[in-house]
């Protein structure tokens, strides 16, 4: 075996453990969501323009308004797939007082008037690879020379774009080698510990949370050789969770849920959620009324872990003066109920997504919890 064979083995091996995927023999690396936030912040602090890839319905988009929020900055959402080349540069006019032939730069780039009132503005080329490669072109100007025409960006404008990746079959173009050499590139993908922090923070429907913690492979399930036209992804999801209604029609909410998540998994979905509507009354268990849980259906049972969360979660927001006892019902419920790996979820979640002010002094059964369960706990947070 030669030096070469070798090093193709160790390489395949390498890029297969610790980088995404590869894709036409070239290794791509990929990053999560959180990951994702915190890598373009840092390049905004050197004013470095980011692209951020991804397929279609992961979040690109809302990662980028979350970053606006978190630094206070105007996001200037800006759809370059819907452009003319002229819409970069402007529209030209005779200007009478100085004989010349001047620019109408667009009204959605930033003036220096609006920017002097934000410490920053973001930027937003969303969908720059769909643009037809003429907008492209004319959009290299504006990212290499913060200019194009007479229209200068303003200092405090930070330069982001996203698209899709040409092999999710949407309408995309290969971008111009001197234009994607302007960018640090990320490729962003799906992970269901960043989207359950932003579901709990985002109050996503309990029966969503419920079924995804128990069956996280269903989070996202695209793929680009399939002729269907509804997808699980983040983003369908939130439909989903928008859509249902205790008080609706089972057979219309399922032809909804359908319609965003497509049929196989809508109908996993809509037994799941039947099954847990069979679960004891969340509030029953802690203010201490049912103590013991008939119904051992397990994915139910992690939606109703989930479901505990939330109301102890609406009881430490609302400076529940029972908020103590109710977690005491909660541990001694869960150390009478479930097996190991759902009481160890169910604490997880309470401490570190939900983050509920847990005093160990204030709960009587805690010392017993952590006896039973504290070296599984500390072993599930070491991961």
């Amino acid at each position: 075996m030669t030096f070469a064979s070798i090093g193709a083995i160790i390489y395949k091996q390498y890029s297969t453990k610790h980088i995404g995927y590869k894709m036409e023999n070239v290794a791509i690396r990929t990053v999560s969501p959180n990951r994702a936030k915190k890598s373009i912040t840092r390049a905004f602090t050197k004013n470095r323009p980011i692209f951020l890839w991804g397929p279609p319905g992961i979040g690109k988009s809302d990662i980028i308004h979350q970053i606006g929020n978190s630094m206070d900055a105007l996001v200037i959402d800006i759809r370059l797939s819907l452009w003319e080349p002229t819409d970069i540069k402007g529209i030209p006019y005779y200007a009478a007082n100085d004989n010349k032939m001047v620019w109408a730069a667009p009204a959605e780039l930033p003036t220096q008037e609006l920017a002097s009132k934000y410490k920053n503005i973001i930027l937003f080329l969303d969908e720059m690879n769909s643009a037809a490669p003429a907008v492209q072109a004319a959009a290299y100007q504006l990212i290499l020379n913060r200019k194009v025409g007479q229209y200068e960006l303003p200092d405090n404008v930070l330069i982001v774009a996203a698209g899709n990746r040409e092999a999710d079959k949407g309408v995309t173009y290969r971008m111009p080698a001197p234009l994607a050499n302007r960018f640090v590139h990320l490729e962003m993908t799906h992970n269901f510990d960043d989207w359950f922090q932003w579901a709990v923070n985002n109050n996503i429907n309990k029966d969503v949370v419920g079924y995804l913690t128990f069956s996280k492979k269903d989070l996202y399930d695209f793929d680009p050789k399939s002729p269907n036209r509804s997808f699980a992804t983040p983003r369908s999801w939130s439909f989903v969770s928008d859509l249902l209604d205790d008080d609706d029609d089972p057979e219309i909410t399922t032809d909804l849920v359908s319609g965003a998540i497509g049929e196989g998994l809508a109908v996993k979905f809509m037994a799941h959620r039947k099954v847990a509507a069979s679960m004891p009354n969340p509030s029953d268990i802690l203010v201490g009324k049912v103590k013991e849980l008939k119904n051992k259906e397990i994915s139910a049972m992690y939606s109703l872990t989930v479901s505990l969360c939330y109301e102890l979660k609406e009881a430490s927001d609302a400076n529940d003066k029972k908020f103590d006892d109710k977690v005491n019902n909660f541990l001694r419920f869960s150390m009478d109920n479930f097996e190991t790996e759902l009481v160890v979820m169910g604490i997880k979640l309470a401490l570190t997504q939900y983050g509920l002010p847990i005093d160990p002094d204030e709960v009587p059964c805690f010392d017993e919890f952590n006896d039973r369960y504290g070296k599984y706990i500390r072993a599930a947070q070491s991961v």
